[in-house]
């Protein structure tokens, strides 16, 4: 049951916002009673630490499982996007901005598991990148990989990117290419224009 919660809890904070689901919400949906949430999840705070971390964990699982493989280094990075944008449906709803406004604690310790994760991830692509030459040899890789973070974490502020101009596809689609065009060597960019192609 808790798992069965746990999914239900993912599916609404995704779609309807971390601020705007409550108790009731998930047990209707599940038609449970809002006891036996509260048997597994003592508060909704604690629901709400449970689900985010479980996604992390699910998308830092496929991303490892994708580096194994041993992609090109332009391609790997362009399916982990659709890695990401799958399991975080689209982010309708700014998950991202809404936890670091109404859970900042969650958030805080969120961005730090993240940015390990990334750097350990875009480090090693951009190592390989460069051994393939496919990146350009004298790219900073620590300056690089914070960039890139910082990038992927801005793109979600809504305030700076609102929904209505800016739809979240639009917004990492325009990223990533932003991304490889600064680091790509002229192999690199015939791969990059496949991709867009596609």
């Amino acid at each position: 049951m808790k798992e069965k919660i746990l999914k239900k809890a993912i599916d609404l904070f995704l779609n309807f916002g971390f601020k705007s689901v409550t108790m009731d919400d998930i047990a209707k949906e599940l038609a449970i009673s809002k006891k036996t949430i509260y048997t597994h999840f003592s508060t909704k705070l604690k629901l709400v630490k449970a689900t985010t971390f479980y996604v992390f964990e699910k998308i830092n699982s496929g991303i490892s499982d994708i580096c194994t493989v041993n992609q090109n280094p332009i391609e790997e990075v362009y399916l982990i996007k659709s890695l990401v944008t799958e399991q975080l449906k689209g982010e309708k709803n700014s998950p991202q901005y809404q936890l670091q406004k109404y859970y900042p604690k969650i958030f805080e310790t969120l961005k730090q598991k993240q940015f390990e994760s990334v750097n350990e991830c875009i480090t090693a692509n951009l190592k390989k990148g460069i051994e393939q030459g496919f990146y350009r040899k004298e790219i900073d890789i620590d300056l690089i990989t914070r960039l890139y973070f910082n990038g992927i974490m801005g793109i979600k502020n809504v305030d700076l990117f609102q929904v209505n101009k800016f739809s979240s596809t639009y917004l990492m689609d325009s990223y990533l290419e932003y991304h490889i065009r600064a680091i790509a060597t002229e192999k690199g960019l015939k791969i990059l224009q496949k991709i867009l192609k596609k």
